[in-house]
């Protein structure tokens, strides 16, 4: 493969991971509002939303991963810390921003049954970019105090470091050291409490979901040294066995009879279950690198890539016609057919929608020079 086919093969697979991420949450938000009653008892149910477990981390994953890679870029050009930290921090506000614009859409949209304290929910768009204003920070410190041929082993050291630490503090911050005393608009970003007094399910607070972006911080800078370029697939390979290794040393951990926490919730805040999703995440690194570059993923085109190449404004139109006032199917009262045929709808309504955005990306900059034309002569 030639050099330009394989810069092209290494934006590739992070796009074919976020359009996964996108068919994930398609199937378990569509059958999630769709489902009778009796439908959600179904184990087909049950793997739908196991299914579900996958989008948030893969989009945090995914985040921390960009984030190296732009990092990467402004550190190569020698530019000083606090000015690489001011590029990337102001990203993450930017991203932020759209996440607390997001919650404002959905409560005009649902204005007179929406409480107004989903105004301060916590979506993951507003975890990503909490998350990349922490990176910032963080990658800001370790440049600042480091820099010369240990910077990159410092980078990820300090970001492993941070995603193990996050989940190693989520469950007392969710039970016995719960930050009561805060605001609960502010509690809420810690434990997901709302303002319903307990931590909530449904909700992305910083622990442990920015974990997810600090593991993948750490991947991309590996995936970015002078080793891992010259070596790229051995790279990918060794970071899919590295994931093996996570889940299995995570099931031993779990088994083990003494527990270090007093109140262990497995699906929620466990470390355990928090490293067998890292695990999970490499392998699927590795296999969207392997499918991407030897597969089938780019023989012309990719719906899979086109989904990712378009995932922010994908998630953003999807609730609507989903959860909103304008969904295509009534809630709560479809079969597993019905709920499936909607999906499909769903589906291909968002990639078509993707090919749009992707083919009139960067028209209006292209449409200047035409609009300031001078008329023809007649």
């Amino acid at each position: 493969m030639s050099p330009q086919n394989d810069a092209k093969s290494r934006l590739a697979y992070i796009d074919w991971m976020r359009g996964l991420a996108c068919l994930l949450m398609f199937q378990t938000h569509c059958y999630d509002s769709w489902l009778t009653p009796q439908a959600r008892q179904s184990r087909f149910f049950m793997y739908s939303q196991l299914g579900g477990t996958f989008p948030a981390p893969l989009f945090l994953f995914l985040a921390g991963m960009s984030f190296a890679l732009v990092t990467e870029k402004l550190w190569r050009k020698d530019l000083p810390a606090a000015q690489i930290a001011r590029t990337t921090i102001l990203r993450g506000a930017e991203i932020f921003a759209y996440g607390m614009l997001f919650r404002l859409q959905e409560y005009v949209v649902s204005w007179g049954w929406a409480p107004k304290s989903d105004l301060l929910r916590v979506d993951v768009l507003n975890t990503i970019g909490l998350s990349m204003m922490l990176m910032g920070i963080v990658c800001w410190l370790v440049l600042a105090v480091r820099r010369g041929p240990q910077t990159r082993l410092a980078l990820v050291l300090t970001s492993g470091g941070t995603a193990l630490l996050i989940s190693l503090v989520s469950p007392p911050l969710w039970t016995t050291w719960r930050p009561t005393w805060l605001p609960w608009p502010i509690e809420t970003y810690v434990d997901g409490v709302h303002n319903l007094g307990v931590p909530q399910a449904g909700l992305f607070p910083v622990f442990p979901w920015t974990g997810f972006a600090f593991a993948g911080l750490a991947a991309g800078f590996i995936l970015q040294s002078t080793w891992a370029r010259e070596r790229e697939a051995k790279a990918f390979v060794s970071l899919g066995l590295a994931g093996g290794v996570l889940i299995e040393f995570a099931r031993w951990l779990e088994a083990q009879p003494r527990q270090l926490y007093a109140v262990n919730d497995y699906w929620h805040t466990s470390p355990s279950f928090f490293l067998v999703r890292v695990g999970m995440l490499l392998a699927i690194l590795t296999a969207s690198y392997a499918w991407c570059r030897w597969g089938a993923a780019q023989w012309g085109f990719s719906p899979v890539i086109l989904l990712g190449q378009a995932s922010l404004l994908v998630y953003w139109v999807h609730i609507e016609f989903v959860y909103g006032r304008v969904s295509i199917l009534p809630k709560h009262r479809m079969g597993i057919g019905g709920a499936s045929v909607g999906l499909l709808v769903i589906s291909l309504a968002m990639l078509a929608l993707a090919y749009v955005r992707t083919k009139t990306k960067g028209r209006g900059v292209e449409l200047m020079p035409w609009l300031h034309r001078a008329p023809a002569r007649t």
